[in-house]
């Protein structure tokens, strides 16, 4: 008879990709299966993210985790021991209602929460045998087109480009070996363009893996990447994307978005926007607007007619998605379980965007780990995309690595990409 019961929760202080510290939790279960959970962090977050516990000592410049490692250890699990780990929802409820009971997670950190739970759906699916994706959701079959971030901007790198992300979708590629190949062939051609005009400096990596040269605008990135892609012989196959991450560059007090030099307002970027799309093959813009002008997203979502992705709008919460979905902002939801603290409140989320037509976005934090969840997350809701930077450095590398071994185990079953997703659209 297999045992599900939980023996312990233990959380230890590791290191991130920026060499921060985070949490990884262990979940033993009293037939000794393990689940382990690292979790990730960000740089440019959103004011409505659940809330991260750090210590605020001199200890690694106040970014230390030994608070919230001390309430995984001390309270979450005591309150967990003897739980079944294949009930998620309980599980979760447990810890953010009886624990913590605070919107954003703030007494125990969501940093922690969030640790505790990915690992005991890790600890569920092993105990039933079964691959997390699978463990998840029977049903599932799509291996997410990769978004590709090849130029770094914004808070991401140290550069002088506003945006955050300038990317490219393989949506033509046949598979996720493809992808890769397709991304690491125009990344190659890309820093012969780029050592060229600017110098070997300007092919530094950003935190998540793309270049960070020292460009202005929004046209100067996007047409060194198109050059790239045509060099490689990949046009065909590849469209483009954008994280602008505008709430950064925007002016609470004139209301104006500081972007290249010049003082934007909301409809002024919305003609922007048009004027790129008829420019470039974009199919995806994140976080275009401030995040909270839902009105200015509404706007802009009825005339652009491409995939408009909320992050910092959203924030992975199910309540002000549907105050998108209500008011008509956006069409896509860039999901980040560390955002809302929780996996069972991650997948309400993704559940409620599906029901309304939303698309969604599986994504990675700046500061990652090498843990390789996500992949299986993105399999798991059949969501077709998934945003885990360039293909380089370990902390990226392994959720691809993880795609191409679900790929393999899926076999015959595999899609690779939506085809009702819009990004095919175009």
């Amino acid at each position: 008879m297999i045992n599900f019961k939980i023996q312990s929760v233990h959380a230890r202080e590791i290191i991130d990709c920026r060499g921060l510290p985070t949490l990884e939790v262990d979940v033993l279960l009293e037939n000794n299966i393990t689940g382990r959970a690292a979790v990730p962090a960000g740089r440019s977050t959103g004011t409505h993210e659940a809330f991260e516990l750090r210590d605020g000592e001199k200890r690694y410049h106040g970014m230390g985790v030994r608070k919230a490692i001390k309430n995984v250890n001390e309270i979450i699990s005591p309150a967990l021991v003897g739980k079944d780990a294949t009930c998620q929802r309980e599980l979760d409820n447990i810890m953010r209602q009886d624990l913590d009971n605070t919107p954003d997670k703030s007494v125990l950190g969501a940093n922690g929460i969030i640790g505790v739970s990915l690992a005991v759906a890790r600890a569920g699916a092993a105990a039933c045998g079964m691959p997390l994706y699978r463990y998840i959701n029977n049903h599932a079959y799509v291996i997410p087109v990769p978004l590709f971030n090849l130029i770094n901007g914004g808070k991401h790198a140290s550069g002088d480009l506003e945006i955050q992300e300038f990317a490219i979708f393989p949506t033509g590629a046949q598979n996720i070996s493809h992808a890769l190949q397709i991304a690491t062939e125009t990344m190659d051609e890309l820093a012969k363009i780029l050592v060229k005009k600017y110098g070997k400096f300007a092919i530094n990596y950003g935190d998540e893996g793309g270049f960070v040269p020292p460009m202005k605008g929004i046209k100067e990135p996007l047409d060194a990447i198109v050059e790239a892609v045509d060099r490689a012989g990949y046009s065909d196959l590849v469209v483009y994307g954008l994280d602008c991450a505008s709430t950064h560059f925007y002016d609470l007090e004139t209301k104006l978005y500081h972007l290249a030099g010049e003082k934007l307002t909301c409809e002024r970027m919305i003609a922007m926007y048009k004027e790129l799309c008829k420019t470039y093959k974009l199919v995806s813009i994140e976080d275009a607007l401030y995040e909270d002008d839902f009105e200015g997203w509404a706007q802009l979502t009825s005339e652009l007619g491409i995939q408009l992705v909320g992050d910092d709008l959203f924030t992975t919460n199910p309540a002000r998605l549907l105050k998108g979905i209500q008011s008509g902002a956006a069409n896509a939801l860039l999901w980040k379980v560390n955002q809302i603290g929780t996996l069972s409140e991650a997948l309400d989320a993704a559940e409620l965007a599906f029901k309304n037509g939303y698309a969604v976005q599986v994504s990675e934090r700046s500061g990652e780990t090498e843990d390789d969840i996500i992949s299986d997350l993105a399999v798991a809701l059949n969501a077709g995309q998934i945003k885990t930077g360039a293909p380089v450095r370990g902390e990226r590398t392994s959720k691809y690595n993880r795609l191409i071994r679900i790929e393999e185990e899926l076999g015959d079953s595999a899609v690779y990409g939506d085809p009702n997703s819009r990004l095919l659209r175009r």
